[in-house]
Formats: C-alpha cells, structure tokens, sequence
C-alpha cells in the first residue's frame, strides 16, 4: 500500500466545490472501479465533528474516473478557516486503501444571492 497523494484545496465558503479525479494503479494504468466504493469526508481539524460526507460520483469506473462535490449548503456549514478531508477505496474484498489526503482552505465568498 503507497502513501496517499496530498491535494490540497481553496473552496468558497457558501458554493459548490468539485473536481475530478483519475485514479492510477502501482504500474500509473487506469485503475478498474468496478465493484469498489469510493468514500470521502470532511472533519475539523481535531477530527472532533464531521462536516460533510463528500457526494463521489463514478464517471467512468473501467477508466478509474470520480468526480469529488461538496455543495453550497454543506459549505455555508464551514465556518472555520480550516478542514481536513481524505479518499477512501474499498475493495470489494474489504481491503481499505486512503490514496488522496489533503487540507480544505476555506475562502470567504463575499456576493450574496
């Protein structure tokens, strides 16, 4: 098992946030999806509340390609500064693998609809 990559964000506070990831093997082939599931959360930093389980969407599981949203009202939620948040894949096995980690910078969105 390798480390998780680190990837880091900036999200407006009060908007939508996605980005789309396309996960490698060992051998940077396009790992197969089919019949895993991808996990995510967002929890303050001394993991003592969780803000957000993370809405993963399989865009096309044989190429390995997700699509990671979190939505405007689950960032209003946000209001300190700073989040932790990591990636999860089980394996139909049951094997658990973390290979995305990373800090959410919060950003203040200043236009109110």
């Amino acid at each position: 098992m390798a480390n998780p990559g680190i990837y880091n964000l900036v999200v407006q506070r009060r908007a939508d946030h996605s980005f789309d990831v396309n996960l490698k093997d060992s051998n940077n082939a396009n790992e197969n999806l089919t019949g895993k599931t991808i996990l995510s959360q967002i929890w303050n930093e001394n993991r003592t509340t969780k803000l957000a389980d993370v809405t993963i969407t399989v865009t096309d599981a044989t190429g390995g390609d997700f699509t990671w949203k979190v939505t405007d009202t689950q960032t209003t939620n946000m209001t300190d500064n700073i989040y932790k948040y990591d990636i999860l894949k089980v394996e139909a096995n049951g094997d658990r693998e973390y290979f995305i980690e990373g800090t959410i910078y919060m950003s203040e969105g200043y236009t109110a609809q």
